[in-house]
């Protein structure tokens, strides 16, 4: 094996083929805020309630993220310590709500919290008063009900990569359950639970279609609702600009700090390596394990079950116009895909083959900038040579893959950095190159990341409720849109067959290419 790392960058992909995509990234993203920080008047400031969206942002931001990596916590020990029937299932299902569309889950955790929901119905029954679900505490809830699995996701890995020995000693030496969390489980969780929480933040940073659903009113405005507002409503595209800029130092700050301090994401549930546990055989521990885990399964299991249930005794009431409203989605979704590959594997090859791996704070340009403010520039820059509305579809098909490039990244550099740590230099000795190496070394080793990168933009993009709500016209609608122009309607059976539709193409998107990529892929 090499010593040294072997410069992947000149090996088996053009060196300016990376730096290309790299530049054309930042190019996208940086026009688009040139464009948007040109409309601004000079000396034109935030006004009280743009103050007002930001306070709201950070504090939300902050509690979902506490909360989501709080109740995390618990619930990965847990599933460390225990082994039951359908564990893996489990496991596997905790990161359904992160791909799962938005305005899918918005809908289920209606239907389950809603004025008219199964939580209140019950209060009702016993005579105590409801409860809303919209405002600042409905965001929350959403934002819980999505990032609490994948930190939980996050933490099990950390826990699951604790070397089996530790235990050992730990049993061997007869330390009482506390102080086993403290010597051992502590110092791991000080590791994790930082890059989680910063992560998190970012994500409920710049979440739009949670505040446009569940916000409440102006006392609950999100900079992104905020943005939205100003370009659709008021088209005060100054202080829409205002308002992108700081929404790109906020999310870019905690974006940056997220790269440090975040561990490659998992591709798998972490289920190598199951060691049973000698500190946890207490009644009260097992007790209480169980319990985490109880609740925590009936959090994500309970509104997917109602989208399911609602979904199927709806799907009668929808439109023709959902059907097209798919279709577009498909179309969105795939096209999507292939732009996402494209940019990714160029920059993870380029990066991959750098010393210095803080050159991948590029790619998290497309997680800190706003999906609107993007969207926004774009309307302005090609606004005097053609119709912006015509270009709908090209415009959100190119945010999507920004969206999802950070991520498919995280997924990619790891395991084609181990692949040319170990195939480099004997393929240089071979005189493999370009597309030979690709198609002989790499893409045999890289086809299941390849594929899971894939399935998750596939995913997101068939759930997204960003661009295509500034530029949408009736010719031109997602499945997303379109389920939130039937909730407008109060068509809410038509909107609940709709959103069962949205859930089945999206988990089927990402399971056919995530399974494609695995298939017959070398070990």
């Amino acid at each position: 094996m090499a010593r040294r790392l072997v410069p992947v960058a000149g090996l088996f992909i053009s060196k300016k083929t990376g730096i290309s995509a790299a530049l054309l990234v930042c190019a996208l993203i940086l026009l688009a805020l040139l464009a948007v920080m040109s409309r601004a008047e000079a000396g034109a400031g935030l006004g009280p309630a743009d103050w007002a969206a930001i306070r709201f942002t950070v504090l939300q931001a902050a509690c979902s993220s506490f909360l989501s990596v709080l109740l995390a916590v618990p619930v990965a020990r847990a599933l460390a310590r225990r082994r039951f029937a359908g564990r893996g299932l489990l496991v596997t299902l905790l990161g359904a709500p992160f791909i799962l569309p938005v305005i899918v889950a918005v809908l289920g955790l209606l239907t389950v919290f809603g004025r008219s929901g199964w939580v209140n119905a019950l209060l009702e029954t016993v005579g105590l008063p409801s409860v809303s679900i919209y405002g600042f505490h409905g965001v929350v809830l959403a934002h819980v009900f999505f990032n609490m699995p994948l930190a939980t996701r996050l933490i099990l890995q950390g826990w699951q990569n604790i070397p089996s020995e530790q235990f050992r000693l730990v049993a061997q030496l007869r330390m009482t359950p506390p102080a086993v969390f403290r010597a051992v489980e502590l110092p791991m969780l000080g590791q994790i639970v930082p890059g989680a929480l910063a992560l998190i933040f970012v994500v409920c940073l710049t979440s739009f279609a949670v505040a446009l659903t569940l916000g409440g009113g102006p006392r609950a405005t999100t900079i992104e609702l905020a943005i939205y507002q100003a370009f659709r409503f008021d088209f005060d595209l100054g202080r829409a600009a205002l308002l992108s800029v700081v929404q790109l130092l906020l999310a870019g700050a905690m974006a940056v700090m997220a790269l440090w301090l975040v561990p490659a994401l998992p591709v798998g549930g972490g289920l190598d390596r199951i060691m049973p546990r000698w500190d946890a055989k207490g009644g009260l521990q097992r007790l209480g394990d169980f319990l985490a885990i109880g609740l925590a399964a009936l959090f994500l299991l309970v509104p997917l079950g109602a989208v399911v249930l609602r979904g199927a005794m709806g799907i009668q009431s929808m439109p023709v116009s959902v059907y097209y409203a798919a279709g577009t989605s498909v179309a969105v979704a795939l096209a999507s895909i292939v732009v996402l590959l494209l940019l990714a594997l160029p920059m993870a090859g380029w990066i991959a083959g750098r010393a210095n791996a803080r050159i991948e704070a590029i790619g998290l340009l497309g997680l800190a900038a706003s999906p609107l403010m993007i969207g926004t520039g774009w309307f302005i820059v090609i606004n005097p040579y053609v119709d912006p509305f015509a270009f709908v579809l090209p415009v959100t098909v190119l945010v999507n893959a920004l969206m999802a490039l950070p991520f498919a990244l995280r997924i990619l550099i790891p395991p084609l950095r181990a692949t040319v740590q170990h195939y480099g230099r004997m393929s240089i000795m071979l005189g493999l190159g370009g597309w030979s190496l690709w198609r002989v070394v790499l893409l045999p080793r890289l086809r299941p990341q390849i594929g899971f990168a894939a399935g998750l933009t596939g995913a997101l993009s068939m759930g997204d409720l960003g661009v295509i709500a500034l530029f949408a016209d009736p010719e031109r609608v997602t499945l997303p849109l379109q389920m939130v122009r039937l909730m407008g309607a109060y068509r809410m059976d038509a909107a609940a067959g709709a959103a069962l539709v949205l859930l089945g193409l999206s988990l089927g998107i990402f399971w056919l290419c995530d399974k494609g990529g695995r298939m017959h892929a070398e070990a």
